[in-house]
C-alpha cells in the first residue's frame, strides 16, 4: 500500500516540482529585460519556492521577539546572498535537482530541531542554530543560482543583473515573512497553537521528506531521460508499469477481468496474447 501511495504522489506532484525553475517564458522574457524585470523574477522565484519558505517558517515558528527574527533572517540572508552572487558570476553549477534535494532536507532538520530532536534522541543540545541558519543559507543561496543561470543573461552589466534579481529575492521574503509572521502572532494567542505546533512540525518534516523524494525523482529524469518519455500518458504508463511489476501477484499465469460478466469469463494463459500488449485499465489493450 506504501509504494502505491508513493508512485501516486510521485507521478501527480512531480510535475509541481518540475515547475519550480525557471520557464521557457522566463527564459524569453529575460532577453532584453531591464534590471526591473530581473528584481520582478527574483522576487517571483522566491514566493514560489516553496521549499525556501517551509525553511524560513520552520526558523520563525517559535520566534516571539524582533531581535530574534532579525538575527536569523539576516544570517539566511547573507548566507543565500553569497553564493547566488558568487557561484553565478563564476559558473559555479551542479544538478538543480540534487541541490534542492539537499535543501528539502534543511526544511526536515529545522522541523527536527523544532521538535526538540537533538535532546530527545540524541541527548545532545542543538547546534548553533545562527550558524546553521547560515549555513542553510548558502545552500539555499547555491539553488536560486543553478536556477538563475539557466537564463541567457550573456555579460553586458552581469554583476547588477545578479544584484537586481538578489534584490527581488529579498522583496519576495519580506513579503513572505510578513505574511508568515502575520499569521503566527494571531494562531499563538489561542490555545490550539500550543495543542498543534508539535503537530505543525511533524507535518513539516513530512513535507520536506516529499519534497526530497519529488527532487530524487526529478533527478532521475536528467539522468535517465530514455526511461521517463516526455509524453505525460507514457510517462504514467511506466509508473503503473513499475507497480505492477512490484505486484506479488504479477507472475500468476491467470489473468482475471473482474469487470467482466461471471458467464463470459474464462482462464487466459499467459501466451494466448503477445508480451507487448497489455491494459492499465482493463478496457484498452495497447502496447508501447
Amino acid at each position: 500500500m506504501f509504494r502505491i501511495i508513493l508512485v501516486v504522489l510521485l507521478s501527480s506532484l512531480s510535475g509541481v516540482a518540475f515547475a519550480h525553475g525557471m520557464s521557457a517564458e522566463d527564459q524569453a522574457r529575460i532577453l532584453n529585460a531591464g534590471y526591473w524585470e530581473y528584481v520582478q523574477l527574483g522576487a517571483t522565484h522566491m514566493l514560489s519556492g516553496y521549499d525556501h519558505l517551509l525553511f524560513l517558517f520552520g526558523v520563525i515558528f517559535f520566534l516571539t521577539r524582533f531581535s530574534d527574527i532579525l538575527k536569523f533572517i539576516t544570517a539566511f540572508t547573507i548566507g543565500h546572498s553569497i553564493t547566488l552572487v558568487f557561484a553565478t558570476l563564476l559558473e559555479i553549477n551542479a544538478n538543480y535537482y540534487l541541490i534542492d534535494a539537499v535543501i528539502a532536507l534543511t526544511v526536515c532538520y529545522k522541523a527536527f530541531d523544532n521538535l526538540d530532536g537533538f535532546k530527545r534522541f540524541f541527548q545532545m543540545p542543538s547546534p548553533n542554530l545562527t550558524w546553521m541558519v547560515f549555513g542553510f543559507g548558502l545552500i539555499h543561496g547555491f539553488g536560486l543560482s543553478t536556477r538563475l543561470q539557466q537564463l541567457p543573461l550573456g555579460t553586458d552589466n552581469l554583476v547588477l543583473k545578479i544584484l537586481s534579481f538578489n534584490v527581488g529575492v529579498e522583496l519576495g521574503q519580506i513579503i513572505a515573512l510578513s505574511i508568515m509572521l502575520i499569521i503566527l502572532a494571531g494562531w499563538r494567542k489561542t490555545a490550539s497553537f500550543t495543542r498543534f505546533s508539535k503537530a505543525s512540525n511533524i507535518g513539516l518534516m513530512l513535507l520536506g521528506g516529499l519534497l526530497l523524494l519529488m527532487q530524487l525523482h526529478g533527478y532521475q529524469h536528467t539522468q535517465y531521460p530514455d526511461d521517463f518519455p516526455l509524453n505525460a500518458d507514457d510517462h504514467s504508463h511506466i509508473h503503473e508499469d513499475m507497480e505492477a511489476q512490484s505486484s506479488p501477484l504479477a507472475a500468476y499465469p491467470i489473468k482475471l477481468n473482474l469487470k467482466a460478466d461471471s458467464s463470459q469469463a474464462k482462464e487466459v494463459q499467459d501466451d494466448a496474447i503477445p508480451s507487448d500488449i497489455h491494459s492499465h485499465n482493463g478496457e484498452s489493450p495497447h502496447s508501447h
